[in-house]
């Protein structure tokens, strides 16, 4: 191993390429190693082959602990790089083997952000090789301190989109203390409110991440913007201030594809609720020109029964879940209302949790009620029973309405205001030629399941299929996708007298 080179021997100007003769322009490879900092370049691996070319020898690139990053890894004396990694020397130049090296130091003060490009030879290095040398390692400490700046940038995203994401689930299980404790730190202020209204914005999932930001950049921060985690498409809002329906409405008419449903206004402890009524409105949204609903927009069968007997119906039963530990029984309350609104798998994502772990949770909802959920009327009575408890804070039914007896859900059904908005809305779709009507009531016997309801109707599947979704737009409900327009539909069923009330053990 030969001594160290300063190129300095007085030699003849050489070209970049190493050959003796006229030099060229300095410009020339000076131009050509600025082009690598443009932004359709700036790639390291390419800028170390375009090294490698220019001086006719090889190039490489380790980091501060000897990987190659990039080029073609000569066989180099490890203590020499260790030298030039930890600043002991700034560049090394040797001659090993007839071959000549040098090495530069490129990166940071300290060994995990430094490293070593080097560059090996035939040829002597010239003061033009050795400078084109110490240029790139300069080139590339740019380069490599602008991909960690954005690597840093895309880890602080997923942090905080993982922030986001957490805030959103405890809200969904209630422990809204949590909830703000864990936003305060990024968001201050953001939850300090007794109620909100929750958005769901639908996009092509190609979309999404522009349409989150378009989202926090809408609504100035004052919004918990969330990537829903069960729907590549969606991206769900959770909106304290009362101005930030204005401002998503104004955000979707702009963007074409682009659809809007919110929540009335909720308690922060209900956001599970009020999310479950932004994709209600969501889907009706789909059917609107300016593709925007609300919640609150349309009548729901809830609202046209009598307060105090359907809040004394719902606390009897849901009674058998008051032995729970409180926490135990808002965990299995929360799952269960989701559970109903979406699958298991979606409920689930949601939620943070595995899908087995929602199943277990809303089994042991059925144990404790002895209810059925593979049958719609059973799941619609639960699912009514659940927000209206929700509603009422979990208060004794006393508050409400004075002893009158067991409250069935028969009787909730038989009011005239209920029974008229049912026959109104399944009249609708006396107008199609096809029956309907007839379809859609032996598909909810037969729990949703269209092979069921064909066997029985002796159809095929897919005509089931397809009278599903033309009663969809005619109700201006979403059924195949289950949740909460489904089950108002299976309500307006049960008051009309199409379909039999579930007997529940707990009412």
């Amino acid at each position: 191993m030969a001594g160290r080179e300063d190129g300095t021997d007085g030699a003849p100007r050489r070209a970049p390429g190493g050959a003796p003769g006229r030099e060229g322009p300095r410009t020339s490879w000076a131009e050509e190693l600025l082009d690598q900092l443009r932004p359709a370049g700036r790639d390291v691996r390419k800028v170390v082959a375009w090294l490698a070319e220019s001086t006719h020898g090889t190039a490489c690139l380790l980091d501060g602990a000897g990987v190659l990053l990039a080029g073609e890894p000569p066989a180099l004396d490890e203590a020499l790089v260790a030298d030039v990694v930890t600043g002991r020397l700034a560049s090394a130049a040797l001659q090993d083997r007839g071959r000549h090296v040098r090495l530069v130091r490129v990166g940071g003060p300290r060994p995990p952000t430094a490293g070593v490009l080097a560059v090996s030879r035939d040829e002597p290095f010239d003061r033009q090789a050795a400078e084109m040398v110490t240029r790139t390692a300069a080139v590339l400490e740019l380069l490599l301190r602008a991909h960690e700046t954005t690597a840093a940038g895309r880890r602080l995203e997923q942090a905080t989109s993982a922030l986001r994401l957490a805030v959103l689930q405890l809200l969904m299980v209630e422990d809204t203390v949590s909830a703000r404790r864990v936003a305060a730190g990024l968001w201050p202020g953001l939850l300090d409110t007794d109620s909100t209204c929750v958005y769901v914005v639908e996009t092509h999932r190609d979309e999404r991440d522009r349409l989150a930001a378009a989202c926090r950049d809408a609504t100035g921060g004052r919004a918990l913007v969330v990537r829903c985690p069960a729907v590549d498409a969606h991206v769900i809002v959770v909106a304290p201030a009362e101005t930030a329906g204005r401002e998503l409405r104004s955000l979707v008419g702009g963007r074409p594809r682009t659809f809007l449903g919110g929540s009335i206004r909720h308690g922060l402890s209900r956001t599970a609720t009020a999310y479950g009524q932004a994709v209600s409105a969501l889907a009706v949204a789909r059917f609107r020109p300016d593709r925007t609903a609300v919640y609150a927009e349309r009548t729901h069968p809830e609202r046209l029964m009598d307060p105090g007997a359907l809040h004394a119906w719902s606390t009897r039963l849901l009674r058998p879940l008051d032995t729970l530990p409180h926490h135990t029984r808002a965990e299995l309350l929360a799952t269960t209302r989701l559970g109903l609104e979406f699958t298991a798998v979606s409920a689930a994502k949601v939620l943070g949790v595995s899908r087995n772990t929602v199943r277990a949770r809303m089994e042991r909802v059925e144990g404790l009620l002895g209810a059925d959920f593979g049958r719609l009327t059973v799941r619609a009575a639960v699912h009514l029973a659940l927000n209206t408890q929700a509603g009422f804070g979990h208060r004794p039914a006393a508050e409400t309405v004075p002893e009158q007896g067991a409250v069935r859900l028969a009787d909730l059904l038989a009011g005239p205001a209920l029974r008229g908005w049912a026959h109104e809305l399944l009249g609708r779709l006396t107008a199609d030629a096809r029956d309907l009507r007839g379809t859609l009531r032996t598909w909810i016997t037969a729990g949703g399941n269209s092979e069921r309801a064909a066997q029985l109707l002796g159809i095929h599947a897919q005509t089931v299929r397809e009278h599903v979704r033309g009663v969809e737009p005619v109700l201006e409900r979403q059924l195949l996708a289950a949740g909460s327009d489904l089950y108002e539909v299976v309500l307006a069923h049960l008051a009309v007298g199409d379909l039999d009330p579930p007997a529940l053990e707990g009412a």
